[in-house]
């Protein structure tokens, strides 16, 4: 049998049960916890038993006389720290979903409501008009909005959105948060959110019936940590990816306006089916008198260097026809601009002057290396624009020709980029488009308005390539509009 100093003074808390199941005996450890109607002839040894709030192992003990030792091991501590493990496991793998810092918050406003919380705030840094708040009630569903914070009325609040370590819950006193923040609660706890270098903002726990223990505090901001990491990642995503559709965008072929005498319209296909932008690019600008100045290039390259090249040949061009307008100056001018820029990449490019003549449209073609236009008659003739010329970027001086075409009602002028018609496909997947299949097909297109032009030709591209890899495509018609009848 035990003896009793082997246990009456032990800190685990130890009874003793006879063979008939009645308790005659407890340590002083069980005499302060066990209750008098406990059960243990319902124990059974290593389980879990729940007494005045507390978890304990069980372990039995037979002793000689046929009585029963049954030790408590207070296991509390660590089912708590599990669970806590567990809810982190849990907080990382939910915000790993999501790259979208709304959903994030939202996230982490439910998952605190239901362990941490009565209710939570999840308060992000200001953006634009207001801070974008997430408020969530246990049981209830979350909230969004973005709405004005007086973040210095809350104590810890400013602190928190700027990084700051928080101030523990006694320091604030929820009587005197604004009536926004709280109503009917008895202990608040403000920490931050810690990002990537930049706090992602501010998490607020409020309990209506509890305060918070100092290690609920801690937790508190261990939670914290885990949810200001993903919510940070998630709003430095966002950001990115802002600014790479804005910058896409603006590398984009524009869209084209409609003029009365003149019709025209454009496609582009990048290379790769992941990227947007590429090597090839047109623009059309107005110039006075109602004319119209195109140009249609092609970057050595593709990708995303090739089409940041396009900008900057675009941005030149744009900046140059403020001063100069004549086709040989323009292109004289754009090769020493890209000499001194890049020597590495060159380009092909063909630059036209549209403007409204009692016969339809004048347009002057020059040429800087590029595959010659091809005007396409109302009738199905089809024809290649005389100009020719050296590449432009490569070489100290260019050589240019320039030929002048008159359009007439009907009638299409077709620039396009050597991804039409090196475009490797057909029966056998190996075939290059070309130019005389190009002009064969065309036969085909006269008269056509200038949208269905470029999209009949931009089919039959994709068309012939199918699934094969393919280079940079653009296309764009300046078409003659068929006069009405009177």
């Amino acid at each position: 049998m035990v003896t009793v100093s082997s246990w009456l003074r032990a800190p685990c808390p130890a009874l003793v049960v006879d063979a008939a199941g009645a308790v005659h005996g407890m340590n002083d450890a069980a005499k302060s916890l066990v209750p008098e109607q406990v059960s243990p002839s319902q124990w059974r040894h290593g389980e879990s038993v729940h007494i005045a709030e507390r978890s304990y192992t069980t372990h039995r003990v037979d002793n000689e006389d046929d009585s029963v030792t049954w030790w408590l091991l207070d296991e509390t501590e660590l089912l708590l720290e599990r669970e806590r493990a567990a809810l982190l496991s849990r907080v990382s793998s939910a915000l790993m979903t999501s790259l979208n810092p709304e959903r994030c918050m939202t996230v982490v406003a439910e998952m605190a409501a239901e362990h941490l919380a009565d209710e939570v705030l999840v308060i992000a840094p200001r953006s634009g008009d207001g801070h974008p708040v997430t408020r969530c009630r246990r049981d209830e569903a979350p909230t969004y909005e973005l709405r004005h914070v007086d973040v210095e009325a809350v104590i810890g609040l400013s602190e928190a959105l700027r990084g700051f370590p928080p101030v523990p819950s006694r320091w604030i006193d929820p009587a005197a948060a604004p009536e926004w923040l709280a109503g009917d609660v008895s202990s608040i706890v403000v920490t931050p959110l810690p990002g990537h270098g930049v706090p992602a903002g501010a998490l607020i726990l409020m309990r209506r019936d509890a305060h918070f223990t100092e290690d609920e505090e801690a937790f508190a901001r261990l939670f914290a940590s885990r949810a200001g990491v993903a919510i940070s990642a998630a709003s430095l995503f966002t950001q990115q990816a802002v600014i790479t559709e804005r910058l896409t965008n603006d590398l984009l072929p524009p869209t084209l306006r409609r003029y009365e005498h003149v019709e025209l319209a454009g496609r582009y296909r990048a290379a790769a089916d992941t990227e947007r932008v590429g090597g090839d690019f047109y623009d059309v600008h107005e110039l006075p008198d109602d004319e119209l100045f195109v140009v249609l290039g092609d970057v050595c390259g593709k990708g995303l260097d090739a089409a940041a090249q396009t900008g900057k040949v675009r941005t030149a061009v744009h900046a140059l026809l403020q001063v100069v307008t004549d086709h040989d100056q323009m292109l004289h001018a754009l090769n020493q601009a890209l000499l001194t820029t890049d020597k590495s990449r060159f380009i092909t490019t063909v630059v036209g002057t549209v403007r409204p003549v009692d016969e339809g449209l004048r347009v002057k073609l020059t040429s800087g290396g590029h595959l010659p236009p091809l005007i396409v008659r109302a009738n199905g003739e089809v024809e290649a624009a005389r100009t020719k010329g050296t590449l432009v970027g490569i070489l100290p001086r260019i050589m240019t020709s320039t030929d002048e075409v008159v359009l007439a009602p009907g009638d299409s002028c077709l620039l396009y980029t050597d991804g039409i018609t090196e475009a490797h496909g057909g029966p056998l997947g190996d075939e290059e488009f070309g130019e005389e299949r190009l002009r064969r097909a065309l036969t085909a297109c006269g008269g056509m308005p200038a949208e269905a032009l470029v999209e009949h030709v931009h089919m039959l591209a994709a068309q012939w390539v199918g699934q094969n890899e393919h280079d940079d495509m653009a296309v764009l018609s300046i078409t003659a509009p068929r006069r009405r009848s009177s």
